[in-house]
């Protein structure tokens, strides 16, 4: 008649969620867009992604702007994410197998992770730089919670910014600088424990 409700255990988070380290050395990639891009007058726009890597110890982000999902757009984007963050000893990303819905840009994506220009320019990269690339379990997105929570939020205000226009290269650039920024100054845990002191660690 009064039936005890079952409590859901939480599971541990991972080793480098909770290890200390040097911001973005162990960082999480994805892929979020497409977006338009205005190119000039009388010329239709063009579809841009954004490439959002998030620090898996401070939660701080970097987004990078991406014209094209290619082996080299990608490759363009990682190259300066580690050229102004540093390099990277760990690098966490969603599995191909992950993308299976029915729209053609899961499908572009998925085919971009599994190609073998991909694997063979990520594996050259990795190398030089001493990076592990780690790939979550198959059909498992809940294990890339953290950089999809970001994606959601880079977008809540990405929309609210855009609407319904078009901007152009520089313009959305600058959009998503700013952005990165609100993000990373987002407050995290109070610094002490007076009620009265406002003060509050972020990831910036």
């Amino acid at each position: 008649m009064k039936p005890k409700m079952m409590e859901q255990y939480m599971g541990d988070l991972p080793s480098v969620r909770v290890t200390a380290a040097y911001p973005f050395s162990r960082s999480g990639v994805d892929y979020a867009g497409p977006f338009f891009l205005k190119q000039g007058r009388g010329r239709s726009p063009i579809k841009a992604y954004i490439s959002l890597f998030v620090c898996m110890s401070t939660k701080a982000i970097h987004l990078e702007l991406v014209t094209s999902l290619t082996t080299d757009g990608f490759m363009s984007a990682l190259h300066r994410f580690v050229g102004r963050r540093g390099n990277v000893s760990d690098l966490y990303s969603d599995n191909g197998t992950n993308f299976v819905g029915a729209s053609k840009e899961l499908i572009e994506l998925r085919n971009l992770l599994k190609s073998q220009s991909l694997e063979q320019k990520v594996s050259e990269f990795c190398q030089v730089r001493r990076t592990t690339w780690h790939f979550i379990a198959p059909r498992a997105p809940h294990q890339g919670g953290l950089w999809e929570s970001n994606v959601k939020c880079m977008k809540n205000h990405l929309y609210k910014s855009l609407s319904e226009s078009h901007l152009t290269y520089e313009e959305i650039n600058t959009l998503l600088i700013q952005i990165e920024a609100i993000l990373n100054s987002r407050p995290l845990i109070p610094m002490n424990d007076d009620p009265f002191d406002y003060q509050a660690l972020s990831p910036g």
